[in-house]
């Protein structure tokens, strides 16, 4: 009798023949992380542009939310993590080929820069919480901070155009994952990002200028994010079978319901009809619910990335991944 011995390399079972390694903590990680750079783009913008006027919570006010949206963040990202007493090593070393390494060392710039923003608002934006240094050492930080209001905005924008384009490329740098192999992952995160950043200002504003301007704004970066999703559609309708089975999955698969349904129709096409009802003023009553629907969309496109790029990959599973041939070795 010819005996053979059948071996497959492939018998890691966080890997094989799915990837789940990343969960719920990622997506809300990703989301706000894009909240934030929204955030602190928006404020650094308005300022930079002399909205005092027309936009007094977003020069004045805004800045302090950033700092506390992404300390939320990383939380969820520190609970991601198997070995929680070793993320100083991320800060030993620089790795340029490593996404995450870029991640870790952008962080860096975005905390010190957040807090100069806040500093720089304080007594405008919240008096009252300013009145307590008075008469003390931070005060007079607060005065240089002040005197550098300008400067500070200027370098908020960068930082925050790389904090939210960086949460697009942490994915697309994956290669192994064919829903992810692609450039238009990051411009689409970062969109997204200015998007929920905007929704959220026209959610929270008093000054009916303010909400009309961001409603506008936003309705501008719903189109955009709408053209890049096609764009991504087309890219993996015309790339290889992999990426051709991953499009497969949106159109017509088991994620079609949540991308067309949760993610387009609700958290794009409604709240853009909403918004331009809005700016037209025939439709006020629903004016809350546009940024909203534009908030959970937001958070909705980071729970498919994360989910559906783990689930694509570039093998046949089916010939390269079999348990029953593992069972014969033992």
């Amino acid at each position: 009798m010819h005996e053979e011995i059948l071996i497959t390399a492939r018998s890691n079972p966080p890997v094989d023949p799915v990837m789940h390694i990343w969960g719920w903590e990622i997506s809300v990680y990703l989301f706000l992380g894009g909240l934030t750079a929204g955030i602190m783009f928006f404020s650094a913008l308005m300022l930079l542009l002399n909205r005092d006027e027309e936009a007094p919570f977003s020069v004045n006010r805004l800045s302090l939310l950033a700092p506390v949206v992404l300390s939320l963040g990383m939380a969820t990202l520190f609970l991601d993590l198997e070995h929680k007493l070793f993320v100083w090593r991320f800060y030993t070393t620089f790795e340029p080929t490593s996404p995450m390494s870029y991640g870790a060392w952008i962080l860096v710039l975005v905390y010190p820069i957040t807090l100069l923003q806040v500093l720089s608002t304080l007594r405008s934006g919240y008096p009252l919480l300013a009145s307590l240094l008075t008469g003390t050492r931070p005060e007079r930080v607060l005065l240089v901070c002040e005197r550098w209001r300008r400067p500070i905005a200027w370098a908020a924008i960068p930082v925050a155009v790389a904090l939210g384009i960086y949460t697009g490329i942490l994915l697309s740098a994956f290669s192994a994952r064919p829903f992810w192999n692609t450039g238009l992952l990051g411009p689409l995160f970062l969109v997204s990002g200015l998007s929920t950043g905007a929704a959220l200002i026209a959610l929270i504003a008093r000054r009916h200028s303010e909400k009309r301007l961001f409603t506008l704004i936003d309705a501008g970066l719903i189109l955009t994010e709408l053209v890049i999703v096609a764009l991504l559609l087309v890219n993996l309708s015309t790339g290889a079978q992999p990426q051709l089975d991953a499009a497969a999955r949106l159109l017509g698969g088991d994620y079609t319901a949540w991308f067309w349904g949760a993610f387009v129709a609700l958290g794009l096409l409604i709240p853009l009809l909403l918004e331009a009802a809005e700016i037209r003023a025939t439709l006020r009553s629903l004016a809350l619910l546009a940024p909203v629907l534009v908030l959970v969309g937001g958070y909705v496109l980071r729970v498919i990335a994360v989910d559906l790029g783990q689930e694509t990959t570039w093998i046949d599973y089916g010939s390269e991944f079999n348990t029953e041939l593992l069972e014969r070795l033992h």
